[in-house]
């Protein structure tokens, strides 16, 4: 979907038409959720602290967000897809990768169906979507954006590896920003670079993500559409109005978020082995601290109190605590047998969660 949180609050009042809008909090503390194009022409874009965007749009006009809104029209949208395929694997409310290999209206060819969905998602919710076609997911995620808005675009076998290597490394899905100034320190800035390096090179430099930056690299992913996709976590995570100085305010937030994540607990009957710590400094610096067990957390006082003792692991505190955030994950029945963890902490402030984490936030 094209800037879909503000597209819908556009569509839904005629007002904020045609003017530069953020759908987020407007406050000091406040965030942006979404941006219009209108405010996007001004460098205002989504996760922007408020009053950065402010300054680079002093007409930007901030509504807050409405995500049962989004929810519904989302299910809709998402109901257009399953009429073409079941094999739809939503990424998030406004974006979706469908196989349409074998498609339930005999459509000889994905671009055509591409278009019908766009037109009928036009049609029936007045907003406006774009798509790209190819013959794998990665491509297929690159190709989607490169005609935005109200666009699509394909990326043909035969384009593939070409494709990838005239393109900026910062540019890949996946790839974000402090991987992209790690492969540019290393002299690898494009797609043809990357290529150019071997598999142990790129394994000993990224890991476990080096064989997929290999693939990538070469228009190569064999990863199918999952529908469906299993809820791996669970978490909340708030931004204060005022940095948090004192041992004593950050156990009393994290007590709270993990109050909040039990509650999630409790009525979806789902009990996770790890509980996750997010920390993001005055400074935006951002670490995480978890710990597993071999049994799930099966209390409110135990979540809680997992989530405490790990924040009581940062003391004394060397700066003050812009965001906390909680999450349980590794669920019970995720697992295969005989494949429980050890109980472990580890930091990994490098990485952020990607989208396929499902979680509840009280940010802005």
């Amino acid at each position: 979907m094209d800037a879909f949180y503000a597209s819908v609050e556009q569509r839904d009042d005629p007002s904020l038409r045609g003017r530069p809008l953020a759908v987020g909090g407007s406050r000091e503390r406040g965030v942006v959720a979404a941006a219009s194009y209108e405010a996007r022409r001004f460098g205002v874009r989504s996760a922007m602290p408020s009053r950065t965007a402010l300054r680079l749009c002093p007409d930007l006009v901030f509504v807050p967000p409405r995500f049962e809104r989004y929810r519904e029209i989302s299910q809709r949208i998402r109901g257009i897809f399953l009429d073409y395929t079941p094999l739809v694997e939503p990424l998030s409310l406004d974006e979706a990768y469908l196989d349409v290999t074998e498609n339930l209206q005999g459509v000889p060819t994905a671009t055509r169906i591409a278009r019908e969905i766009r037109g009928r998602i036009l049609g029936e919710t007045a907003l406006t979507a774009s798509a790209g076609i190819s013959y794998n997911k990665f491509l297929a995620k690159l190709a989607s954006d490169h005609r935005k808005p109200n666009g699509q675009f394909v990326i043909t076998p035969q384009m593939g590896a070409e494709f990838v290597a005239e393109l900026e490394v910062g540019r890949f899905h996946g790839i974000g920003p402090a991987t992209a100034a790690r492969m540019n320190s290393l002299g690898i800035r494009t797609g043809r670079d990357l290529r150019e390096q071997g598999l142990a090179f790129l394994a000993a430099h990224f890991g476990k993500a080096g064989a997929h930056f290999h693939a990538i690299s070469r228009g190569e992913d064999n990863r199918p559409v999952v529908p469906d996709r299993p809820r791996k976590s669970s978490g909340s995570e708030t931004t204060y109005p005022r940095d948090l100085a004192s041992p004593e305010e950050i156990e009393a937030g994290v007590e709270a978020l993990g109050l909040e994540v039990w509650e999630w607990c409790e009525t979806s009957g789902k009990l996770g082995r790890t509980v996750t710590l997010k920390v993001k400094y005055a400074d935006f610096q951002q670490i995480t601290r978890s710990r597993s067990s071999f049994e799930p957390v099966s209390s409110r006082a135990a979540l809680a109190g997992t989530a405490i003792e790990l924040a009581r692991g940062l003391f004394p505190l060397l700066k003050k605590v812009r965001l906390l955030g909680v999450t349980v994950s590794n669920f019970e029945g995720d697992q295969a047998p005989g494949k429980a963890q050890m109980a472990f902490d580890f930091d990994d402030g490098a990485i952020a969660p990607d989208r396929t984490t499902a979680s509840r936030s009280s940010a802005s």
